[in-house]
């Protein structure tokens, strides 16, 4: 839904931003005879620089909203409720409700700290940050998430929490729907 709203919205600013250029290119061509010369060269400056501008950010533009960091549903209905999976910052470990995930199952995680700030993301195997958030005393946060490839990935506290920051890491196992029955 929010996805759809900023999809939306960025067309229409672009398509706003690119009547704009339009309008500007289309009024460059006129022209007066008392500054002749130095219009000549401005308008050559300028539709130089409209092109640049076009060329580049255009496809810019374009490029970034493939990339949107939100859950895209692309029209399907969510068959099921997503399952929950409690996540609860200590210093210096993480508890998880569940430690294992299928391919393709929605699942909302329910962030919450016991102690001090922790910055809770969960990573590929790759080592990319596939998802965020903060983990606050006395708050829940929460981050939906599906994962689309099996693998082992990492929960690593991403806020400096005390000496032993850099051991707080826990692992979700993330399997295919059919190994998951098997196993």
């Amino acid at each position: 839904m929010l996805h759809d709203s900023v999809w939306l919205i960025s067309i229409a600013l672009m398509s706003l931003l690119l009547f704009v250029f339009l309008f500007i290119y289309a009024r460059s061509h006129t022209r007066h005879e008392d500054y002749a010369p130095l219009q000549t060269r401005a308008y050559r400056m300028r539709t130089s620089v409209f092109w640049i501008l076009a060329l580049t950010l255009g496809p810019t533009m374009i490029y970034n909203l493939f990339d949107l960091p939100y859950d895209v549903s692309h029209g399907e209905t969510v068959q099921s409720k997503p399952r929950v999976i409690r996540a609860v910052g200590y210093q210096w470990r993480w508890e998880l409700s569940s430690d294992h995930a299928i391919v393709g199952e929605p699942l909302e995680f329910h962030i919450t700290a016991a102690d001090v700030n922790h910055g809770f993301g969960i990573y590929d195997t790759e080592l990319r940050l596939v998802a965020q958030a903060q983990a606050m005393p006395g708050y829940t946060n929460i981050v939906r998430h599906t994962f689309d490839t099996e693998g082992v990935y990492r929960i690593l506290c991403m806020e400096y929490c005390g000496l032993a920051h850099h051991n707080m890491v826990a692992e979700i196992k993330v399997v295919k729907r059919a190994e998951a029955r098997h196993g």
